[in-house]
């Protein structure tokens, strides 16, 4: 008895001393979590998302981003490298393009080439005929680590974001667990085939959407739960402020409508338990230690948010229901449709635009 009593007590030991003291490579910092705001009022639930109409699902796992052409046909890149294209009805017309990577935000460039922000190739172009080209791979010398959202300006300028400068997308879990501003946001122009970073030490650098005017462009902060605005023209160029602060959730897509409208794909709602953790950096570095299935995880809930250019909310859509298409990682408005993606959902899917 006393044996296995002592085998216990080592066993124990030796866990305790690897929750406590094995290294994980990273070094989290202190940081205060704003508490979160209700979900009342201009955040209140509701069902507005559960008639969405899920597509591909056959095709694989996580079509971050959905691009739609003229013709109303679809562009989903899946994260073994794939971008499937489905017809106007959702039927497969099998695979346009496979980039040899894990291809992410999408959007169209006034030629029709596709413009793809692969997470470790880097700003692509694909033409009609599925040709890959490498726009760029770096700025300032700086290679980019993670490639994230897209967004194609009138002037032909593409602005994009490399989430974070340390991880890449196998460990974004660790870039918001340190909590550091390792993102950036870049412009590409095509003309000059240079590439210039407008914003840097921003935290996990996410959606990019640029105004329909050109006079600015918006990158969300998904890891402290912000929009920000970068002026492009007028009289506070390159300027940035916040738009957005304290939002209910971690917004990752965002895009313009063209209308005024800006959605905002918000993944996964705030945890309590998680901004607890915002001031206790040790105690982050024993949770890196837990394997991932039991480290604290977001409950499935379909959300997006419509806002102005100034971040005042216009729409909340929601779907909190444990069948729920989620996580909503993109939201693209093309002819009164939302065309909605997933980092991690077997599909996309779409659903009449409101009013």
């Amino acid at each position: 008895m006393k044996n296995i009593i002592k085998g216990t007590l080592g066993i124990f030991g030796l866990l305790l001393a690897y929750l406590l003291l094995w290294p994980v490579g990273v070094d989290p910092v202190v940081w205060e979590a704003p508490v979160a705001p209700a979900m009342t009022g201009q955040f209140a639930p509701n069902g507005y998302l559960k008639d969405a109409e899920v597509l591909g699902l056959d095709d694989g796992i996580g079509p971050e981003d959905v691009a739609v052409d003229d013709a109303g046909n679809m562009f989903a890149p899946f994260d073994d490298g794939r971008i499937m294209k489905y017809d106007v009805f959702g039927k497969s017309m099998g695979i346009f393009v496979n980039t040899g990577g894990r291809p992410l935000g999408l959007d169209f460039d006034a030629s029709g080439n596709l413009i793809i922000a692969d997470a470790y190739k880097g700003l692509l172009s694909a033409d009609k005929d599925g040709n890959l080209t490498t726009l760029t791979t770096e700025a300032e010398a700086l290679p980019f680590k993670f490639t994230d959202d897209v967004d194609v300006a009138s002037d032909g300028k593409i602005y994009f974001s490399d989430a974070s400068s340390g991880f890449d997308i196998h460990d974004y879990r660790l870039d918001l667990m340190v909590h550091r501003p390792l993102g950036r946001l870049l412009v590409y122009d095509p003309t000059t085939k240079e590439t210039t970073t407008l914003l840097s030490n921003l935290y996990f650098a996410n959606g990019v959407a640029v105004s329909p005017d050109g006079k600015f462009v918006l990158v969300n902060e998904t890891s402290e739960y912000r929009v920000t605005k970068y002026w492009l023209k007028g009289e506070k160029t390159g300027q940035s402020e916040m738009i957005m602060e304290n939002l209910p959730g971690f917004p990752d897509g965002i895009s313009s409508n063209g209308k005024g409208i800006y959605w905002i794909a918000l993944p996964a709602k705030r945890k309590e338990i998680i901004d607890n953790l915002a001031g206790k950096p040790f105690i982050r570095k024993v949770v890196l230690r837990l394997p991932e299935s039991i480290q604290p995880s977001p409950d499935r809930h379909g959300f997006v948010l419509g806002i102005d250019g100034d971040g005042q909310v216009i729409h909340n859509l929601q779907d909190p229901s444990s069948e729920s298409f989620s996580p909503i990682t993109s939201v693209e408005e093309k002819n009164g449709i939302l065309y909605l993606g997933s980092l991690t959902y077997p599909g996309f899917a779409r659903i009449s635009a409101p009013e």
